[in-house]
């Protein structure tokens, strides 16, 4: 090659490489769907424009205008004029909101209940635990008893006080449970019957060193919360975020069981059974959930002995409890439907009899069908329960607008509703993203295929 060719092919421009496919197929879903036309190319100028405007205005009104320390509202309005937001009043307001009136010497209840609840519930997460349908069910059907002994105080009655230990004594358990399974890497049953020698003996006799190792945790859990010399609470008091979540809780807790009782109640072929579901589910269904708060709370009195005379609080949630069970048999009606009718007759050509049919073959498949529309109505239960306020019941909300009926905070509005909206967004957020995460692992939705 001679030194003519060596110097016009270093100096001829080389040819450029293709973008990454990656980016050709940004950019072209950003020509189709935003810049695709004349119409579509306004609409997104536009659409944009404002969404600058409103989060302008928010970085605005929500940090750089915001007053974060006054001691009234009057104060704020001195110092900004109303352009920005008054944050230093939820710093006044904000153990109101968390716990209502509940005296701040005793908050540490709440406080421990709902981190008994939270760790109870971790072992759902931890990859190497078993039984964890056992462990849900445990929680969601005794821990109500222990939060009510530790919430409640006072003299406890022989029922709560029985309960609340079985509750103890299964919280107990778990955590056994799950430290002989990362330190022995076996579950706490088979490692009691180990212990005591059963390990070779007929698979009936080992239930027996179960409920002897439960017998004892009970006994103990009995004399330790006679020990407990708490000061009572009344639920008159109760109010913020704990009364929120203590409603919305035990009405989710309640609703599925509940729903899948009166789901399979509806389909049943007795006909006394099949027309008391019906009515029950149409009825509730059919009537607001403000209306049956009222109902409840003005009308069952008047029906009930005049030595019995329940709470408030009680009458509430079991209004709240029967609501939600009837939206969601109708879900879980829904779900059963969905089920291959193939699936069914070969459970029965199994000879399983209706309720393993149910619990190992149809329920299984039908619940992973009805994720996103369990949590749908779970989450519609959490942000109705604001609806209590206006029965006089404390809740986040109530006391957000009694804030701004206190003296030094009158007119003390926009704030409260707004740290209150943020409040449910998070929790309902969280929700749906664990719904989502439901689907991708075990649901069959879009999430699975």
């Amino acid at each position: 090659m001679t030194d003519a060719t060596q110097s016009d092919t270093a100096f001829r421009p080389k040819p450029s490489l293709p973008p990454p496919a990656n980016t050709v197929g940004a950019v072209g879903w950003l020509r189709k769907n935003l810049f695709g036309g004349p119409v579509d190319t306004i609409l997104t100028v536009v659409s944009l424009y404002l969404v600058y405007l409103i989060v302008q205005f928010a970085i605005e009104y929500g940090i750089i205008n915001a007053i974060w320390s006054a001691d009234t509202y009057r104060e704020c309005l001195d110092i900004n004029r109303g352009e920005g937001a008054c944050w230093a009043g939820i710093g006044v307001w904000f153990n109101s909101m968390m716990y209502g009136r509940y005296p701040d010497e005793e908050q540490w209840r709440v406080n421990l209940g709902g981190i008994i609840l939270l760790l109870w519930l971790i072992p759902f997460w931890l990859p190497k635990i078993t039984g964890k349908i056992q462990i849900g069910m445990s929680a969601v059907l005794t821990f109500p008893f222990l939060g009510a002994a530790l919430f409640l105080g006072g003299e406890f009655g022989i029922f709560l006080h029985v309960m609340a230990s079985v509750a103890l004594t299964l919280f107990a358990a778990v955590w056994l449970h799950v430290a002989t399974t990362y330190v022995f890497g076996r579950s706490l049953a088979e490692l009691l019957v180990s212990a005591t020698g059963f390990a070779g003996k007929d698979d009936r006799l080992h239930k027996y060193v179960l409920l002897g190792a439960f017998g004892v945790g009970f006994v103990l859990s009995l004399v330790y919360l006679g020990s407990w010399d708490l000061v009572e609470i009344p639920t008159t008091i109760w109010g913020g975020l704990f009364l929120t979540l203590v409603i919305s809780g035990i009405g989710i807790a309640s609703a599925l069981p509940n729903g899948i009782l009166l789901a399979l109640g509806r389909r049943s072929k007795m006909p006394v059974i099949r027309v008391f579901c019906t009515a029950f589910i149409e009825l509730f269904r059919s009537v607001p959930l403000i209306t049956i708060l009222f109902m409840a709370v003005t009308m069952m009195p008047l029906f009930l002995p005049v030595e019995l005379n329940p709470p408030k609080l009680a009458m509430v949630i079991v209004a709240v409890c029967i609501f939600a069970a009837a939206y969601m048999a109708e879900t879980v009606r829904g779900g059963l439907q969905a089920v291959n009718k193939g699936q069914y007759e070969a459970a029965q050509a199994m000879g399983l009899n209706f309720w393993k049919m149910m619990a190992l073959i149809v329920m299984p498949q039908a619940l992973k069908l009805m994720i996103p529309n369990i949590v749908g109505s779970f989450m519609g239960l959490m942000k109705d329960t604001t609806l209590v306020s206006i029965i006089g019941l404390y809740d986040i909300l109530l006391m957000g607008k009694a804030a701004g009926q206190n003296p030094n905070w009158l007119g003390f509005h926009t704030e409260p509703l707004l740290f209150t909206a943020m409040f449910f967004f998070v929790l309902c957020f969280a929700m749906s993203k664990y719904s989502q995460h439901l689907e991708r692992t075990i649901g069959g939705g879009y999430g699975r295929r």
